[in-house]
């Protein structure tokens, strides 16, 4: 109970409730982390600047998306597409919050862009959710469906990267095991998830809810609201920006790369007169604006994750609670999950956490008798549970960024909290009764 990874992950939970500033309660559980396992002050600062660089490529990717989307912003060709969205879904709030969910799955596994589709489509839809009271919990809660889901229950994209790495490490560990066997391992956690989806669209968030008052969308974001497209005409301006789009893709698909993506991205936008080069210096502040604060927030999760990691704080975690829970097969899947979640709540990501699990989760469940496929379920479950409700994950950080672009969204209290309850309940749930049954 008191291994750092608890404590930490604990000061780090409370702290960001209080609603202290998410990057700041990050830092706090860093420094009692390093503190507990013996580490002076300018030592556990030392390793937590070291540690930083491990997504140093991920926030650089985010500052670059953040750029590209404001001047995409900036050409008006998002109106395009909130104008139909406006006369096709106004008044249908289900129908919009499965529609947003519907687009989020698509980034992971159709088109693998994971949340760089977000500052671009959801800041021009905020006047809209205001006009029709939807509750932007449930727009997160929709957004961060899509942005885990698919991982978790297909094959494809970031799925196949995930699935891939479950395979791996198991079989590393004295366990063979497909990468099609996972899809069957994963398919009851992929269903909790389902279910917490339509828990929230059809009775949590089915209610109205007036919005908060705060400044214009135009005047806080540079992007047109739905109020401000009666008069939308298409423009060489918007074909030369959906060309930028097109290439940006292209280029992140053909070299892996976020960066060289939106780069291109940007430079064609310049290129085309799209954006007037004069306005440089506006539009990288306003992009730092929308994402650097996910930026830093990623940084600094990194090296939180480094003390968390080479202290062997969450290898003591596992070791001390597989050590003293018998053959009892209910209880053990229990409590192997829950320590994923805390484990993944403090390092944020559900791909790195699978590493640090799969090599004490594995001997223990062939110990105890639990199948490949039960394993894999275990595993799966345990590192995606803490994705959702992370104050450090990308899959609430993405949704915070598009729907507080107009100052009204709280990233604890209106993406954590409600992500957390809706998707960790059915994936303890489902996740358990997979390794029982499999």
């Amino acid at each position: 109970m008191f291994n750092a990874v608890v404590v930490s992950v604990i000061v780090m939970a409370v702290l960001s409730l209080l609603r202290v500033n998410v990057m700041l309660a990050i830092l706090l559980a860093a420094v009692v982390a390093g503190l507990m396992e013996g580490l002076s002050l300018s030592e556990t600062m030392n390793m937590l600047i070291s540690g930083m660089g491990g997504q140093a490529n991920t926030a650089l990717s985010y500052v670059m998306l953040g750029i590209f989307a404001v001047m995409i912003g900036y050409s008006g060709i998002t109106g395009f597409l909130v104008k139909r969205l406006v006369s096709v879904l106004k008044g249908k709030r289900s129908i919009l919050l499965l529609t947003i969910a519907g687009v989020a799955c698509l980034s992971q596994n159709v088109v693998p862009i994971h949340i760089a589709f977000i500052p671009i489509l959801i800041p021009p839809l905020l006047h809209l959710f205001d006009k029709m009271k939807v509750d932007r919990r449930g727009v997160a809660m929709a957004l961060t469906f899509g942005l885990k889901t698919p991982y978790i229950m297909i094959p494809a994209g970031f799925g196949l990267i995930f699935h891939g790495i479950i395979a791996d490490e198991m079989t590393a560990n004295g366990m063979e095991i497909s990468i099609g066997q996972i899809s069957m391992a994963m398919l009851l956690p992929g269903i909790g998830m389902i279910a917490g989806l339509l828990f929230g669209v059809f009775v949590t968030y089915r209610k109205d809810r007036e919005p908060k008052e705060t400044i214009e969308m135009e005047e806080s974001t540079g992007f047109e609201s739905a109020a401000a497209l009666e008069n939308f005409k298409f423009s060489k301006e918007h074909l030369f920006t959906l060309i930028a789009i097109v290439a940006a893709l292209a280029t992140q698909l053909i070299y892996d790369s976020l960066v060289l993506g939106a780069l291109l991205g940007i430079i064609l936008l310049f290129a085309f007169r799209v954006v007037p080069f004069y306005k440089g210096d506006e539009i990288v502040n306003d992009g730092i604006k929308m994402m650097g604060m996910i930026a830093f927030v990623m940084l600094i999760a990194s090296g939180y994750a480094t003390i968390l990691k080479d202290t062997g704080s969450v290898e003591a975690l596992v070791a001390s609670t597989s050590g003293e829970l018998g053959d009892n097969k209910l209880l053990i899947a229990m409590v192997l999950i829950m320590v994923g979640l805390v484990i993944t709540m403090g390092i944020g990501s559900s791909f790195a956490t699978i590493p640090i699990i799969a090599a004490l989760y594995v001997p223990l469940c062939a110990t105890v008798g639990f199948s490949p496929l039960a394993t894999a379920a275990l595993i799966g479950t345990a590192a995606a549970l803490g994705d959702a409700g992370s104050p450090a994950s990308d899959s609430t950080l993405g949704p915070t960024s598009g729907l507080n672009a107009d100052g009204k969204h709280h990233h604890i209290w209106d993406t954590c909290v409600p992500t957390f309850l809706h998707y960790n309940t059915g994936l303890v749930i489902f996740g358990v009764l997979a390794a029982l049954v499999l």
